[in-house]
């Protein structure tokens, strides 16, 4: 186990490919083209970096038309990278664009398939003080009230009971070092709050900001303000 965590830990650390987990965390799947302008790298070192991860099972590929798309092989390899985001330092104060950006990342972001960041912690908290969520040894649990708060929101909790991945889980938070929701009910959720445009994504990048009309209705519907 320990030779499998040194393969696994010296596949991610190289800046590369470390390059190629961080870019795939947005959720949309991409073309080796795509990840090479991301990674900073050429079309033909891409391909060996894709390979190996490809090999790892860390990524799958699929094919349409004339393109191979690249995403996570699994949604906790997306968890996985996120907790290891904890890690990074604070690097303090910095300036300008830079700065901008990473507030903006910090106050609202899409985690693969669900929300994160001081946006995505503040909304569970919410949940589990509105009695629609509990914490039960150190996982989330929906409750009879919470099941009706998602249905009257077009979110059939039983349908998603069904998927093969896990419902509901927590997963920490690398900016606000506590846990938001993650599972199939966190992604329906944040796939909801995008289509009735209570959040808008923003273009190339994983930050995503709250609209007039999702300030009024996450308010209604938590007593939350954000």
């Amino acid at each position: 186990m320990e030779n499998q965590f040194k393969q696994i830990a010296a596949l991610i650390g190289d800046p590369v490919r470390a390059g190629i987990m961080w870019t795939l965390m947005d959720g949309k799947a991409l073309t080796a083209t795509e990840l090479a302008l991301h990674a900073d790298t050429s079309p033909q070192n891409i391909s060996m970096h894709l390979s190996k991860l490809l090999q790892a099972d860390l990524l799958s590929v699929e094919k349409q038309g004339r393109h191979r798309y690249y995403r996570f092989s699994r949604n906790d390899i997306a968890y996985a990278i996120e907790s290891m985001a904890r890690l990074m330092p604070d690097s303090g104060e910095k300036k300008n664009l830079q700065a901008e950006y990473d507030m903006a990342i910090r106050y609202g972001r899409t985690c693969y398939d669900h929300l994160a960041g001081k946006m995505g912690v503040a909304i569970t908290d919410a949940m589990v003080q509105q009695h629609l969520l509990v914490r039960r040894n150190d996982n989330f649990e929906i409750t009879r009230q919470g099941g009706k708060w998602f249905s009257e929101l077009g979110i059939c909790v039983d349908e998603l009971k069904t998927q093969r991945r896990s419902l509901i889980r927590p997963c920490l938070d690398w900016t606000e070092r506590r846990p938001h929701i993650a599972g199939s009910l966190a992604a329906a959720l944040l796939d909801f709050m995008i289509s009735s445009d209570w959040i808008r994504r923003t273009k190339n990048s994983r930050v995503v900001l709250i609209t007039g009309i999702g300030q009024k209705k996450i308010h209604q519907y938590l007593k939350l303000s954000l």
